[in-house]
């Protein structure tokens, strides 16, 4: 197999994934606030609405907006997740609580590495491979990626938010192709989703690679 230029990897489930659980998260911080909602309720209210949402992109924004539409977008998403979880109305100022729900996904606390992740982007990196993130997460990444330690290894970040198109859209893979001068025969992108990463990619013309994690 011909040792590709760019390997391309997805962001949560792929390089890093969630301490715990979202609803568990969620419930923690609401718990805070006053607000008491087993975290198994939250998780499935999260995960419901997160399927009925439309991917972060925003069309004819300025760049300088884009994290006000990105706060707007997943304040929108926990306020659905809390009004399905029908405790919505028990928080006497859900704009402070959200502030620091957000706030808290954008440190390394609720985050883990994968024990493979750091030996294989060190071997990619020996290799002479160039590396890029490509995800649907928000410019939250960049800080995320710094404080888990692993920032330095890739040579480029492309999320659907800056670029107004969304995995498994081509679009977003041609824009993170772009960035290494690369042709699409010499890019791999692995990743944990079947219709995002491994259909999209290979739509794209990319080598595509499906991760199974165990806890899927």
């Amino acid at each position: 197999m011909k040792q590709p230029k760019v390997i391309f990897v997805d962001a949560v489930g792929t390089l890093f994934g969630i301490r715990g659980s979202v609803g568990q998260i969620y419930s923690e911080i609401a718990q805070e606030f006053g607000v008491e909602v087993p975290a198994k309720i939250l998780n499935a209210a999260f995960y419901k609405a997160f399927a009925a949402s439309e991917p972060p992109v925003f069309l004819g924004v300025e760049p300088q907006e884009i994290p006000n539409c990105e706060f707007k977008w997943w304040e929108a998403l926990a306020l659905d997740t809390f009004q399905q979880a029908d405790v919505y109305h028990q928080f006497s100022d859900f704009a402070a609580f959200f502030q620091q729900l957000y706030a808290h996904f954008a440190t390394a606390e609720p985050w883990f590495v994968y024990p493979d992740v750091q030996p294989a982007l060190e071997q990619w990196q020996q290799m002479g491979i160039e590396m890029g993130v490509l995800s649907n997460f928000d410019s939250r990444i960049y800080g995320v990626l710094e404080s888990l330690g692993v920032a330095q290894f890739f040579t480029s970040v492309t999320i659907s938010s800056q670029v107004g198109a969304a995995k498994p859209d081509r679009e977003i893979f041609a824009a993170a192709l772009e960035k290494h001068q690369c042709n699409v025969h010499e890019a791999w992108h692995i990743g944990d989703s079947y219709t995002e990463d491994y259909q999209g990619a290979k739509s794209a013309g990319l080598r595509a690679i499906l991760l199974k994690r165990a806890d899927e």
